[in-house]
């Protein structure tokens, strides 16, 4: 069948009515998943972070590897929602608002990952009592929560638009300040872990770009994923030209992403150097199951976007899970890397030793990684995931988000 033909058949298909009881299943379930997470998020203040896998010489664990990796999904769909418009170009059938709302909900859920990860976040006044404006923690902090701002104020503004309230120039200039705050906010996130001066692996020029094409790919396979998912359900229309557009978008950039990964690899390894150890521990060492579920993954969904007889909307939704799941690989090697080859020469400072019995043994599962996240990390992980899943059935159920004649 060609493309020409399927696409036109998909569009004809019949769409089930969206809403009702299944939505309201979703939204109960999304709700006890987030009140458990708020639970175990209790207990982990109450007992504090000892109770996680997290030590001195890996401080960063599953909270902040999430941060990375929903900044990007947050940044992908802002970028996709706003790029068209900013450069006068035909959408994407009228999804902007949808990918705004999934960006929307990324970012609280980002910002949820802050929190959790914080020890005690009642001191979280004191981050702005006694900002340090050269830390580019405090950049990324200033970034996101603009970030958050404006992609609410980007949303309203396209809902005036389309109801007859705005001009088309000005939510054009909300377009334009919106997609350079979205490059801007992954841009800063890399520098947290680039302008570190003890981590080797993260001492990478490419670090910024690499971040921002991984969000354009992240991005872009779940608004995907969740426009194809509503278009089932009935929630919206959309013909299947546009979703084409979007996975040979997905492709490219897909390509883009494994480039930018190879040529580090390539610059750490050929000089034969240090950096020949984090290219071995990448590639057959402790991270290795997650470099190849990356690589082979986004190789996997190029093929995918750039064969015709492959691009039905069930292989789509695959490839689009796989660049999601390899992107989150991707960070899951960046950071748990960064603390694997050990920046100090005095083992007395390890605290591995005090970890509880379930602790150690969770964290054991994780073979030769110096970390492996415990089962109440895992518990509140799934509480934030929670959120986001409730705030976005929410706004799918009670916010103005399907096309209308002027959306693009």
């Amino acid at each position: 069948m060609t493309e020409t033909t399927s696409a036109a058949g998909s569009a004809k298909t019949p769409a089930a009515k969206f809403g009702g009881r299944g939505l309201n299943i979703g939204i109960i379930v999304a709700a006890v998943l987030t009140v458990i997470g708020l639970v175990l998020w209790g207990v982990q203040l109450s007992g504090g972070m000892v109770q996680t896998n997290m030590r001195n010489l890996d401080s960063w664990g599953l909270y902040i590897t999430c941060f990375m990796f929903l900044v990007g999904l947050s940044a992908g769909g802002l970028i996709i929602s706003s790029a068209p418009r900013v450069f006068g170009m035909e959408g994407f059938g009228g999804i902007s608002k949808i990918a705004v709302w999934t960006s929307i909900c990324c970012t609280v859920l980002a910002i949820g990952f802050v929190v959790v990860d914080l020890g005690q976040p009642l001191r979280l006044w004191e981050l702005f009592a006694y900002s340090n404006l050269g830390s580019p923690l405090m950049w990324d902090i200033i970034v996101l929560a603009t970030y958050l701002i404006l992609s609410i104020v980007y949303l309203w503004a396209t809902l005036r638009f389309e109801g007859g309230k705005g001009s088309a120039t000005s939510l054009r200039v909300i377009s334009v300040i919106a997609l350079v705050c979205a490059i801007l906010v992954h841009s800063v996130t890399a520098w947290i872990f680039g302008l570190q001066q003890g981590r080797e692996m993260w001492h990478t020029a490419l670090l910024g770009p690499w971040f921002v094409s991984s969000a354009l790919v992240c991005g872009v396979a779940l608004v995907l994923v969740v426009v194809i998912a509503l278009r089932r359900a009935g929630y919206l229309q959309l013909d299947q030209k546009n979703v084409v557009k979007m996975v040979k978008l997905l492709g490219v950039f897909v390509c883009v992403d494994l480039y930018f990964f190879g040529c580090d690899l390539l610059t750490e390894a050929f000089p034969a150097g240090s950096g020949a150890d984090i290219v071995a521990m990448l590639t057959t060492g402790p991270l290795a199951l997650f470099f190849w579920i990356e690589v082979v993954g986004c190789a996997v969904t190029a093929v995918i976007a750039f064969t015709p007889k492959l691009r039905t909307n069930p292989l789509i939704v695959v490839g689009a899970l796989l660049a999601i799941v390899g992107i989150f690989c991707k960070r899951v090697q960046l950071l748990v890397g960064g603390f694997q080859i050990p920046n100090l020469d005095l083992p007395a400072v390890v605290s591995g030793p005090a970890l509880t019995d379930a602790g150690a043994a969770l964290q054991s599962a994780g073979g030769a990684m110096v970390y492996f996240p415990s089962l109440l990390e895992f518990g509140v992980t799934l509480g934030v995931v929670g959120l986001g899943a409730l705030l976005l059935l929410l706004g799918l159920k009670f916010l103005p988000l399907k096309p209308v004649e002027k959306s693009h």
